[in-house]
This record gives structure tokens, sequence and C-alpha cells, in this order.
């Protein structure tokens, strides 16, 4: 599992690391490897380093530092590289002395052709958008063309430069890479937030960092790996009660349509069963066979999780539902009009009171009405409290969606998709959810699985057209099957 670490965290790593090195040992490692990268982008698009047009948009600081070094073993391979001091003042006086001394120059003015930009221009410890100097610069730069006509790749040094590390947050400008070269450890901004796609292609370059990161990481982002070994493995044994069995209270005869696609997506899942428990049980069962229906939570039978609120509503009878399945024992994930229902603070105590693990799923509207404010610039904080404030796994949905705990871990999914954003997909990821609650994962696990798949059934909706909810549902099979996970890692 990847993981990111907050600037402070990056800072006082680097301090330990450097007062063990000799001076400027880790400069020289961080400009290594952003060289290496940035001629291997070279190579594959021009087929040499020799000859090609590199800009190097140079601010004050390390971060310019980096990009001179860098610069200067690129212009030692033939390249013509040419910096643009945005704060002549404050250079790096070392990385301009060696990109001179090996051939490459300063200037004012943009050079007419520009195979690669490198934005060098502020680190991770900056903050707000680019000023209007470094704005105006970079737009001017994005404006030429390279040497085969296309426009050139844009290469960020550790992070794109306008973004706030820490959040993923985008202020004001940025600058938008093609790649972003890090050193020592991944940051939020990659991995979080509007941020996070403005960083591109992320290579991480090992500078020798990672043994003095002495603090938990910020988020921790889960990958195939992950996911594979998440997910629940047959035995010769297994049966379809063994494999656990989930309940689903969604829908009604108003929307049955949300009974029917939390189905479908606990279908997908692990479980050997699903039990249906709500006014749509009609309709549920005519579009999924295999479900056991009842008419209500206490009619339902034994299961091993509750899936609550897709549609329900907010009348009584609804709420007398939410209050049933909070009051048993067992792990419940609370969705859409479940969430609603909550916001008044009648089922607080019931909350409060619970030993079983539960999970709440708001899109930001709806965790605006139970925080009170909206998730804001700083999305990982934000579902961090509300966890810790309703003792809950919280997944704040979004295109990288949060998963948080109310322990204080965060992770953050790779997989998400603006093609989601439709009417009924939430529904599907709550069904596939509660599924892998029944089946025994751990609430935050069963979140970060979930919401891995749905992003990866999104995507490959969206491979045929336009989006729907049923679209989601119906590409969860074959994803799974594509990852093989009856196998394992």
């Amino acid at each position: 599992m990847r993981a990111a670490w907050r600037v402070a965290d990056v800072r006082a790593a680097e301090e330990a690391l450097m007062a063990r090195l000799p001076w400027g040992t880790l400069m020289q490692r961080a400009a290594t490897g952003l060289a290496r990268r940035c001629a291997l982008l070279l190579q594959d698009r021009f087929t040499t380093v020799y000859g090609s047009r590199v800009l190097i948009l140079v601010g004050a600081g390390n971060n310019g530092g980096d990009a001179l070094y860098a610069g200067a073993q690129l212009a030692r391979r033939g390249a013509q590289v040419t910096a643009i001091l945005l704060n002549p003042e404050r250079t790096h006086p070392g990385g301009l002395a060696a990109l001179r001394a090996a051939g490459g120059r300063s200037r004012a003015d943009l050079p007419a052709t520009v195979d690669m930009i490198v934005d060098g221009i502020v680190g991770i410890g900056a903050a707000g958008g680019l000023r209007s100097g470094a704005a105006t610069a970079l737009h001017r730069a994005t404006e030429r063309r390279a040497r085969d006509g296309g426009r050139p790749v844009v290469v960020a040094v550790d992070v794109p430069s306008g973004v706030d590390v820490d959040t993923g947050d985008v202020p004001g400008a940025a600058v938008a890479a093609d790649v972003t070269v890090t050193f020592g450890c991944l940051k939020p901004a990659h991995v979080v937030g509007p941020a996070a796609p403005l960083a591109g292609q992320v290579d991480l370059v090992d500078i020798g960092l990672r043994p003095w990161l002495r603090t938990e990481p910020a988020v921790r982002v889960p990958d195939r790996s992950d996911i594979v070994a998440a997910w629940p493995r047959l035995a010769p044994s297994s049966e379809k009660y063994t494999r656990g069995v989930v309940g689903l209270a969604t829908g009604s005869d108003t929307y049955p349509g949300a009974a029917i696609l939390s189905t479908a997506g606990a279908l997908a899942g692990p479980t050997g069963m699903v039990r249906y428990a709500g006014t749509a049980h009609r309709q549920v069962v005519d579009a999924h066979p295999s479900v056991i229906a009842a008419d209500s939570v206490t009619a339902a039978g034994r299961v091993q999780a509750w899936v609550v609120g897709s549609g329900l509503g907010t009348g009584e009878a609804a709420a007398t539902t939410v209050r049933t399945v909070l009051a048993s024992s067992l792990p419940v994930v609370l969705d859409a009009d479940a969430l609603t229902l909550l916001v008044n603070g009648s089922m607080a105590e019931l909350m409060r009171g619970r030993g079983a693990p539960m999970v709440l799923t708001p899109h930001d509207r709806e965790f605006a009405r139970l925080a009170g404010e909206e998730p804001g610039p700083d999305r990982v904080g934000a579902a961090l409290r509300l966890a810790a404030w309703t003792n809950a796994v919280v997944l704040l949905k979004g295109d990288r969606t949060i998963v948080a705990t109310p322990s204080g871990q965060a992770y953050a999914n790779s997989t998400g998709t603006s093609a989601l954003a439709t009417g009924g997909t939430g529904d599907v990821l709550a069904g596939l959810l509660g599924s892998l609650l029944a089946a025994g994962l751990a609430p935050e696990r069963a979140a970060y699985t979930a919401a891995y798949l749905h992003g990866l059934a999104g995507r490959e909706a969206a491979r045929h057209g336009p989006v729907t909810a049923p679209d989601v549902a119906a590409a969860l099979a074959p994803v799974i099957a594509g990852l093989d996970l009856s196998r394992g890692a």
C-alpha cells in the first residue's frame, strides 16, 4: 500500500537524513533522479536527449536548485537547456553555476521551441497559488510548440507548483504536469483533492528518506495487491451461510430502483446470500430471483451485516427501520436517506452505544448536513473529524474518495472517475460494501475495497458510452473476474 506524508514530517525526515550525509548529497540524489526521468521522456518522444530544447522555470530555494542541477546533467548530454529565473536574487547559486558550467544558460525571454518544461517554481514549503509572474511565464511557455509540432511535455519537480501539498487543494493558478518526479515519499497532493490529477504520472525517486519518516502517513493509497489480499477466499467447505449473508433495508414503493441497484451491488460481492427487507421486495425478486425477500427488517431472517438507507425515504416508517438496524449488534452501512435521518440527533444514543462497526457513506452535501459544514479544501481532515465524532468509518465520496477511521487512519481511492457522478451509482456502492462487511472484512478494509472496485467498474462502463448505475452494477462482475480475486495476489 502506498503512503503519503505531510510537509512537516517530510522536513523532519530530511533534516535527520541530511545531518548524516555530506553537504548537498540529498539535492544531488534528487537532481540525478529528476534528470534520469527527464532524459527517458525525451528519448521516448524524440529518440535522443541530444539537441532537445529544455526550459526550466526556476523559483527561489531548493526546488529550483533541484531543477537547475538536473538541467546541468541534461546539458552535459547535449540538451539545449534554458532557465527562466523568476526570482533572480533568490536563485540557488550552486545550481545556477552548475547549469552554466555545463553549457546551459539563463535568459529573460522564452525560446522559440520548447520540447520540455521543467517546473522548478516552488516546492513543498510554498502556500497559495502561483504568483502572477510565474503564472504568466508558465502560460506563455505552454503555448510554445515542440520540435515535432506538439505541445511541450511538462515535468513537475516534487509537486506541481501552486497546489496545497498537505491537503491537495488548488487555491489558484497551478501547474498541470504530465509527470511529477517526487523525492523520498509521496505527499498528499499527489493522491487527494483536485491537485492529484494535476500531478499526472507520479514517479517516486528513492533518496534514502523512508527510514527517517518516523510518523504515521497522512493518507494511504490501496493498490491492486491490497484489494486482492482483502477479498475473502473460498474454502472447499464453503457454503452460502459461511460465506456471509447481507441484509438490505433499501428502496421503497416510491424508489424501487434504489433497492434493485443496491441488491445488484451486493450480489457482485463475496457473500453467499442476499436478503432484502422492504416494501420494494416484489420488484427486487423480479429483478434478482436469487434474493430472499421480506417486507421488513424484523421479518428478514438472520444476516451478518445490514445496508440501510438508499431510497428508503425519511418518514416515520423509514426512521423505525434505521433505529431497528442500529439497535442490532451487526455491522451497518448507513447510506443516503439513513444519513438524512441522523441529522436531527434523535439516533445519537443508539449510535454511541453500538459496539459493532458502522460505515457512513456521505457525498459532500450529506457530509455538510451531518457535520454542519462543507468538507472544505482538506477533505482528509474533514473525513477524519466526522469519523471521530460519529465513531464510525466515513467513506466520503468524490473523484478521490476518502475512507477515514475513528482511530485517525485515512485512505484515498485511486480509481475514481467523474463518470460515476450519476444517480444510483452510490446505491450500487453501498450494496457491495455491505456484502464485504457481511463476509467479515474490517470496516475500513471493506470500505476502501468497495470504493476501489466501484471505481474500476465506473471506468469500465465509461468505455462503452455514457454511464448509468445499471451499467456500473453490470461491470462489477467482469472487473472482479479481471482482477482474479479468487486466487489471491
